[in-house]
């Protein structure tokens, strides 16, 4: 990319997310938002995610990003039953999600915003992927979560880890369930200006 292209802003601490974008080429620079997401009472997963996305954009994009500076925001979910699962709050909640989740498929949601300096949100969208797992005993899941895997990870799981002996299949965007769908990502970008030729 040329010096004279705005930066990229990823509105995420998420070092998976930081890797993805690094292993597509695309430089950026990293702005956590501060935006609490659970705040947000919407009972459709789809807009909550939307929602959620757009909440730390906005979060970050009013903090004085410099001027022109594109931002991308992210949040992912894991949806099953009705059940919206987010990142666990301890290790006994991480054994439950995963119960909820062995022997059966699960829909994992993420949204991806992108906004300009200047110019507010460009687009929101949000892919989803649908992934199987294995049934597994107690003692499996509790020594998963005894790895430490899953402390800050919607569903409790990391599939690019340990949790891939989970998995039995997937239908979609690997990369959504590592925590940023890779495709969609580079042709939103594309779209508006914020990536140059790539790769």
């Amino acid at each position: 990319m040329s010096g004279a292209r705005p930066p990229l802003v990823l509105a995420s601490a998420s070092p998976r997310r930081r890797e993805i974008l690094s292993s597509l080429g695309v430089v950026i620079e990293v702005q956590p938002s501060g935006a609490d997401e659970r705040a947000l009472e919407i009972e459709d997963d789809v807009e909550f995610v939307r929602a959620a996305a757009q909440m730390k954009l906005e979060e970050v994009l009013g903090s004085g990003q410099r001027p022109r500076a594109y931002v991308l925001a992210a949040d992912t979910i894991v949806c099953v039953d009705g059940q919206r699962l987010g990142k666990p709050v301890d290790d006994a909640d991480a054994v439950r999600m995963l119960e909820l989740l062995v022997g059966r498929d699960h829909v994992v949601r993420t949204a991806i915003a992108l906004g300009r300096a200047g110019d507010g949100v460009l687009e929101c969208r949000v892919v989803e992927t649908r992934v199987w797992f294995r049934p597994a005993s107690r003692g499996e899941v509790e020594r998963y979560v005894a790895a430490g895997e899953s402390g800050d990870k919607a569903g409790a799981y990391g599939i690019q880890g340990l949790a891939s002996g989970f998995v039995t299949r997937l239908e979609g965007s690997y990369t959504n369930v590592v925590g940023l769908p890779a495709a969609e990502v580079v042709d939103l970008l594309i779209a508006h200006g914020a990536l140059g030729q790539w790769p």
